[in-house]
C-alpha cells in the first residue's frame, strides 16, 4: 500500500530492470528514543521479509542518506531513484541532500505516499483552517482515494542479492536515549497494525462518533504508531472504514474528517510555513495576542523535569502526563488541556512551545510528526495529537474572549473537563505510582 514503491516498481518493469529498497537508518533524530527505534525496526523486518518473497533486495543502509546512498547508486548502477515525502524540514533537507549528491544521469522522482491527496496537489499554498481546505480535498478524493494496484513478484532478479542485515546488531548500535521504554500495547509492523484497524472496524467504530472526546472510552482507532511508522496506510485505513458508512454513516463521516481533512491540513501548514515548530509561525492576531500577555502572572511556575514526572498541583494533568510517559500516547481530548496548561504554567509562550513539543517528542510514539505540531481538535482517529501549535498559538483556530495569560487564544479548565467525562476515573487509572 505504497505509491512511492509502486511507481518505482512500474519504472523497474518499464525498463525491465530489478528493483531495490534502501532504508537509511540514522543514528538519532530529534528526540527520538528506543521507543521510536525498536518500533520503526521491528517494522521494517516484516518489509525486508515481504521484499524478499517479492524478489526485490531489501538494503538497510546505516548513515545520513547523503553519505551512503548516493554511493550506493553508483556501486549497484542504479537508473532511477524513488523516494517518499515528508514535509517536516529535516526529511526534506535529506532529501534535497542526496539530489545534489547524485549523478547527473540517474532522474530522481519523489512521491507523496503517505497523504491521500498529495500535498502539493490538495493546495498550493497555506491555509488557513479546516474550512477552507476541506473542499479542496474532497473535490479531489474521487482521483486519489482508490484501490491500491498490487506489487507483483519482481521478475527481473538483482545481480547481487542484499547483504544479510544483522537486526540486533544495528539496533545496539544507535545512539539514542534508552531510559524510554518501548511500550507493550502496541506490536510494530504492517500486519499487526492491520489487526488494530480490523479491531476498531468491529468493535470500536460503532461509538467513535459518540464517545471519541472520552478519554475513559474505548471509541478511538489508535492507529497513529502504525501511520506514522508508514506501517499501515491512512489509505488503506479509509478504504476499509467507508465500506461500513452505511451502518455507521456518522462515525465513518467523522473519521474521514479527521484521518483525511484534519491530517492533510497539519501536512500543508508543515510543507508551506517553514516556522511550524516555533511562535513566529503563528497568524499575525495569535502573535500580538500572546506578546499582548507574556508577562502576566502565572497562577503556577513548573520547571521541565517537574512537568516531565508530571508532579503538578493538577492531578487530571498528571495522569494526561503519565499515561504519555507510560504508554506512548494521550488520549486526544486531554491533549490539548495537556498543552493549554502548559501555556499557562511556563515563563513564556515561546518556553511552553518548547516543552510541549520537546515532551511530545520524546514519549508519543507518533511523536516528530506534522499532526503533533498543528493538529487541532480532539477527535482524531489516534491516540492522538492535537497540535501544539493548535492548542499553544491557536493555529487552524480563531480568536475568543480575551483573558490573562491566554489572550484571545482557546482556553480550557478543569471545570470544563469534568464537565465532558469522568475526572476522577481517569485520574484514579493514571495515580502516580508510590
Amino acid at each position: 500500500d505504497n505509491w512511492a514503491f509502486l511507481y518505482a516498481q512500474r519504472l523497474a518493469l518499464k525498463q525491465e530492470l530489478p528493483l531495490h529498497v534502501c532504508f537509511c537508518l540514522v543514528p538519532k533524530f530529534l528526540d527520538a528514543t528506543i521507543r521510536h527505534y525498536g518500533f520503526m525496526l521491528k517494522g521494517l523486518q516484516e518489509v525486508a521479509e515481504e521484499c524478499a518473497e517479492l524478489n526485490i533486495p531489501f538494503h538497510l543502509l546505516l548513515g545520513y542518506a547523503k553519505d551512503v546512498l548516493p554511493t550506493f547508486v553508483v556501486e549497484h548502477g542504479v537508473g532511477g531513484l524513488v523516494t517518499d515525502f515528508c514535509p517536516l524540514r529535516l526529511p526534506r533537507q535529506w532529501v534535497e541532500n542526496v539530489r545534489e549528491r547524485l549523478p547527473e544521469d540517474v532522474p530522481f522522482a519523489q512521491v507523496d505516499a503517505h497523504n491521500i491527496v498529495p500535498c502539493w496537489v490538495a493546495s498550493p499554498k497555506q491555509e488557513y483552517s479546516a474550512r477552507t481546505i476541506r473542499g479542496k480535498i474532497h473535490a479531489q478524493l474521487p482521483e486519489f482515494l482508490t484501490e491500491f494496484p498490487p506489487i507483483i513478484r519482481h521478475p527481473y532478479p538483482p545481480s547481487c542479492p542484499a547483504e544479510p542485515i544483522a537486526w540486533e546488531a544495528c539496533y545496539s548500535s544507535l545512539q539514542v536515549d534508552r531510559t524510554v521504554k518501548e511500550v507493550e500495547w502496541a506490536t510494530p509492523g504492517t500486519s499487526a497494525g492491520l489487526a488494530v484497524l480490523q479491531s476498531f472496524i468491529t468493535e470500536r467504530l460503532k461509538s467513535f462518533s459518540s464517545h471519541r472526546n472520552d478519554p475513559n472510552k474505548a471509541a478511538l482507532s489508535n492507529l497513529s504508531p502504525w501511520f506514522h511508522f508508514g506501517q499501515v496506510s491512512t489509505q488503506r485505513a479509509i478504504l476499509e472504514v467507508q465500506k461500513h458508512r452505511g451502518k455507521y454513516k456518522e462515525s465513518v463521516d467523522v473519521f474521514v474528517e479527521e484521518a483525511v481533512v484534519r491530517r492533510e491540513l497539519a501536512e500543508n501548514f508543515c510543507y508551506y510555513n517553514e516556522s511550524y515548530d516555533s511562535v513566529q509561525g503563528a497568524y499575525d492576531w495569535a502573535q500580538t495576542t500572546l506578546k499582548l500577555h507574556a508577562k502576566d502572572k502565572r497562577p503556577f511556575l513548573y520547571k521541565l523535569q517537574e512537568l516531565e514526572q508530571g508532579t503538578t498541583h493538577d492531578p487530571l494533568w498528571n495522569a494526561a502526563q503519565l499515561q504519555m510517559v507510560q504508554e506512548g500516547k494521550m488520549h486526544g481530548f486531554l491533549r490539548m488541556y495537556w498543552a493549554k496548561k502548559i501555556l499557562e504554567w511556563t515563563r513564556s509562550p515561546e518556553e511552553a512551545l518548547q516543552f510541549a513539543i520537546y515532551l511530545n517528542d520524546r514519549y508519543e510514539l507518533d511523536g516528530r510528526d506534522p499532526n503533533g505540531y498543528a493538529r487541532g481538535r480532539a477527535d482524531v482517529p489516534s491516540p492522538c495529537l492535537a497540535g501544539c501549535l493548535w492548542s499553544i498559538c491557536g493555529i487552524h483556530d480563531q480568536g475568543w474572549a480575551e483573558r490573562a495569560i491566554f489572550g484571545k487564544i482557546r482556553y480550557m479548565n478543569y471545570a470544563g473537563c469534568k464537565r465532558k467525562f469522568d475526572v476522577d476515573q481517569f485520574e484514579r487509572r493514571y495515580a502516580p505510582r508510590t
